[in-house]
């Protein structure tokens, strides 16, 4: 059955997924972004800094958190808005002398907060936790529905 606005109820949860994440993941990502900052790769730097060890970026996360919205609508394209607000850092152990272990695991789950049938929107309410604590709040996405 197609997703629209029939077919959805507010409280409805739209799935889970969790985010198995390494430290060549923010490798990665810093180079996609441009964003070097050695808090995201060197443990000497982001402890030097007062942070508990090294951290993901926060963009990354909040970008890792929408693929569960983007997987359930089909189309990347019909998140018309994304937003949230970041709390605490993910912080990502050094796994590469364990190939495929993850150095943080972030659960995220989506439910529909609401739904505008004149607009033909609804609005997506993402919990994400690591370590048993939110790591984003207020995230939300719009989607347009089809």
């Amino acid at each position: 059955m197609a997703v629209s606005t029939a077919t959805l109820e507010v409280g409805q949860q739209i799935g889970t997924t969790t985010l198995h994440i390494t430290r060549q993941d923010l490798v990665r990502y810093a180079g996609a972004s441009g964003d070097f900052n050695p808090i995201h790769w060197n443990q000497a730097f982001a402890e030097g800094v007062g942070l508990p060890g090294v951290i993901a970026h926060g963009m990354f996360t909040m970008g890792a958190a929408i693929q569960l919205v983007t997987d359930w609508i089909g189309d990347p394209a019909a998140v018309v808005d994304y937003q949230t607000r970041f709390t605490r850092p993910v912080i990502v152990e050094d796994t590469t002398a364990q190939p495929g272990e993850p150095g943080a695991v972030v659960e995220v789950t989506g439910v529909v907060g609401a739904i505008d049938t004149d607009a033909s929107t609804a609005r997506i309410d993402l919990t994400v936790t690591y370590a048993g604590q939110k790591v984003l709040v207020k995230a939300q996405a719009v989607v347009r529905l089809p």
